[in-house]
């Protein structure tokens, strides 16, 4: 097998310099790749790149005209949101808002694609083990989560004012999810249907169907969210 040493050397070279101008041209949002759309450009831009600089049966000339003219759609879809936001909700979705006023709202997730599991784990990335501590969280088109806690959970810690804390009852997990008691996380928590049940009872719900997400917080109380409930005004 021949090597061209030369050749890939020149194309590469060119595919270098001219992604690094495409780069400039495109803007930082690029960059960052802030949503889905760019995402799927920068990868895109990647691999024309890689064909026309490490495939020599890929004519130099038709590699670069197609770069080039993926940079001239992105920004021409990227001046299009700017000047238009049903564009805008087109190319790059909108923010979904999934806990509003305290309440998950399933409806929202499930148009997510969002399972509450992955929920609490982008949560627990911010240091949020506790569902009850949010007010709102906004799944943003970049696949992030914005959370704004609940005006007590972003008070003075104890530490601050030197009041002695406890070390917590419990570690907050889930013991029930879309309807369904998760038996083996109540059984690590050392706790029983049972218990759950008449915990439920007492906040006047007495059928576990109409549960949306029930989870065990470090007092051993519990944040509740029904199936399809209205957050309150």
């Amino acid at each position: 097998m021949e090597l061209n040493l030369v050749e890939m050397l020149v194309r590469s070279s060119c595919a270098f310099f001219v992604i690094l101008i495409l780069a400039r041209i495109i803007g930082k949002k690029q960059v960052s790749q802030l949503t889905f759309f760019h995402y799927v450009t920068g990868i895109t831009f990647g691999s024309i790149a890689a064909e026309i600089s490490a495939q020599v049966e890929t004519p130099f000339l038709d590699g670069l005209v197609s770069l080039v003219w993926w940079a001239v759609l992105t920004v021409a879809v990227s001046y299009i949101s700017f000047r238009s936001k049903k564009a805008r909700v087109l190319f790059d979705d909108k923010p979904s808002i999934v806990i509003q006023n305290g309440v998950i709202l399933n409806n929202e997730l499930r148009k997510a694609r969002l399972h509450t599991d992955e929920l609490a784990m982008m949560l627990r990335e911010q240091s949020i083990f506790s569902f009850d501590e949010v007010l709102y969280a906004v799944f943003e088109t970049n696949g992030e989560l914005s959370v704004l806690k609940k005006p007590l959970a972003r008070t003075a810690t104890k530490e601050d004012v030197s009041v002695s804390a406890p070390a917590p009852q419990y570690l907050p997990m889930q013991v029930v999810t879309d309807g369904k008691i998760i038996s083996q996380n109540l059984t690590e928590l050392q706790l029983t249907e049972d218990w759950l049940m008449k915990k439920l009872s007492k906040k006047n719900i007495h059928g576990i169907e109409d549960v949306y997400y029930v989870q065990v917080l470090e007092n051993g109380s519990l944040y509740i969210s029904i199936k399809n409930a209205s957050p309150p005004s």
